[in-house]
Order: C-alpha cells, then structure tokens, then sequence
C-alpha cells in the first residue's frame, strides 16, 4: 500500500473506532520484511493523542504466517495473560483490501548490541533475564482450549513429539541442501536422536524468544515482538532458544548475553513456568544451536545459487562455522 492509500484508510478507521475526527501525523513505513507492512503514526482523536502502529499484510490474500488476523490473536491473548506486548487496539476490517490490525507503539531499543554494551543499560542488564523469564512463563500458560481463536496454529503432527517434529524439520533442510557436507552437524543429528525428550503438553511456543526481538530501555523489557513462529509445542523451546550463543551479541553470559542459566531457570519457575529438566533444556539449547547453523547454511546456499544476492545473506552464510564449535563445546560438556 501506498502511503496516501494508508493515510485516508487509517484516519476513516480510527474516526470510526474514536467516535469522532481524526487527524493522522508523522505516518512512517518501518523495515520489517516482505512477509508484512508496518507503518509507524501518531493521531489526534477524540480520545486524545494515540502513537501507533499499523501491521498489514503485503498483499491481498497472501498466505502469511500466522497471518495479520491471528497475530493479532496471538498479541491479545499475550496482553491478557500479562505478558509485556505493544497493547493490541483494534483489530482489522475491510478498510484496506488486506488483514491488519492497530495497536500502541512502544518507545525503546531492540538492538541487542546495545543492551550488551550501553553504559545507559547497566541497571536494564541486571533485571531483563527475570523479564524474560516472566514473559515467557505467562507466555507457556496460555492454553489452547482458553483461546480457541488460536487453535489455527502449527503444532506437531500426530504420533510425534514436538522435538521430534522440530528435529525432523531441520535435519531434511539440511540433507536437501545439496551444500558441502558438515560433519559436526551430523554428530549434534545423532546426539539429538539419541537423546530426544519426552513428549509433553503442548503450550504457546513463542519460536523466537531472543534478544533482537524485544524492545528495551534503561528500565528493562518493554515488549515481546515478532509472533511470526509462534506454535503449539514444547516450552523448552524458547528457552534453549533464548540460550544460542548467537543471540548474546557478545555478551559474556548465557541468557540472551546478560544471564545465568541457573538463575533465569530459577525465576522462570517461581513466575509459574514447568519445572525445568537441565538436560531437557540442554537438548533444545544444542537444538537451537543445529537450528541456527542449518539456517545460516541454507541462507549462503541462497546467496551462492544467485537466487538472493542480498549481502546480508552471504554474512549470514559466515556464520556457519560459529554454531559448528558451540556444538562441539555442547557435546564435550561445556557449558558457557
């Protein structure tokens, strides 16, 4: 969508839903992929000043994951269990020709290089780990038969457990590459087979609960973003997830750069999360790892076919090598 095209859209449904005039100011396209639009406002309404944010699909009828209508679910329910979200507003109707939804912006930073090093987030650095592991234990008690309107959700298929599933997932991306072979890959595939956890109930995975993908400030954790791979699954996801060595930014700890292991586990329990299993969480923190460097692989595949030759591609493709020794640490027992 154009910009005059949101701009006439966006006040008509604002004076709508305010009950009555409505000015739009300061309307602003953010980056965020193809996969959505964002557009950034600020509106004087009949029920004061509202800093927003606008999140539409791209097209018309374009299958997106979950798709604006469900996200918009997915943030609502967040919001209800406690969960530190941009507050939902309003979701969409047939103003534009596709799915979108309003909700509140939240000022902040969510460069994660940022958090590790700005003098300014000294204090943030001390409080986010049991942030996030209240976020996260408010997230994995959302249940599916409260929220029916997320029932659409991916979940494992039947007869398999959600690691299972995952594992099966990413080991055929890697075997279907057709890149060069990777040895330490194939150890971290077996150790994995070998060891897969027991199933449990499936709970609202976020699927991407990283540093990167909050917004902060000197305070600490202002909002959980980016829902795109949200999924029935297993709770231990997030947090072996939250515990890549990739997403510390060069932080020193563990836990999103600024955590302990022990002491996030700790508070994910007492905020009400399942008990936590060390190798259970061991198993998904060696699976993000394989996960994470499978990804890298096939996004230097991508560059080197010339199918995509976006740069950020080709760094992403360097990346490799980094999962590969955090595997090795993993599977030798080393824990950092």
């Amino acid at each position: 969508m154009d910009r005059a095209q949101v701009a006439e859209g966006l006040t008509r449904f604002l004076a709508a839903r305010t009950g009555g005039e409505v000015r739009v100011e300061n309307l602003a396209r953010l980056s965020g992929g193809a996969s959505r639009e964002t557009w950034a406002f600020d509106a004087e309404t009949p029920q004061g000043r509202l800093e927003g944010i606008l999140r539409a699909d791209p097209v018309p009828d374009a299958p997106t994951i979950p798709g604006r209508e469900l996200e918009y679910h997915l943030i609502r329910a967040a919001w209800d269990a406690g969960v530190r979200v941009p507050e939902p507003l309003w979701d969409g109707d047939d103003t534009f020709p596709v799915k979108f939804f309003v909700m509140r912006r939240v000022p902040g930073e969510t460069l994660g290089a940022r958090l590790i090093r700005g003098e300014q987030y000294a204090r943030a650095r001390e409080v986010v780990p049991f942030q996030l592991a209240q976020d996260l234990a408010r997230i994995h008690a959302i249940r599916e038969a409260e929220h029916p309107e997320l029932a659409a959700l991916e979940r494992p298929p039947a007869g398999k457990s959600s690691a299972e599933a995952q594992l099966d997932y990413y080991e055929n991306n890697y075997r279907t590459s057709g890149l060069d072979p990777h040895p330490v890959f194939e150890l971290a595939i077996r150790w994995l087979r070998q060891h897969l956890p027991q199933p449990c109930e499936p709970v609202l995975v976020h699927g991407d609960f990283r540093l990167g993908n909050f917004i902060f400030d000197e305070t600490g954790v202002r909002a959980i973003l980016d829902w795109e791979l949200a999924h029935w699954g297993d709770p231990m996801e997030d947090l072996g997830w939250l515990a890549v060595k990739s997403w510390r930014f060069g932080g020193k700890r563990p836990i999103a750069g600024v955590g302990d292991r022990e002491a996030f586990i700790e508070a994910y329990e007492a905020a009400g999360g399942k008990q936590v299993n060390r190798q259970h969480f061991l198993w998904y923190e060696m699976f993000g790892n394989l996960k994470w460097g499978v990804i890298t692989m096939t996004q230097a595949g991508t560059y080197l076919s010339g199918r995509n030759r976006s740069v950020e591609l080709a760094a992403i493709g360097r990346r490799t090598a980094e999962t590969e020794i955090v595997l090795l640490d993993l599977l030798e027992g080393r824990l950092d």
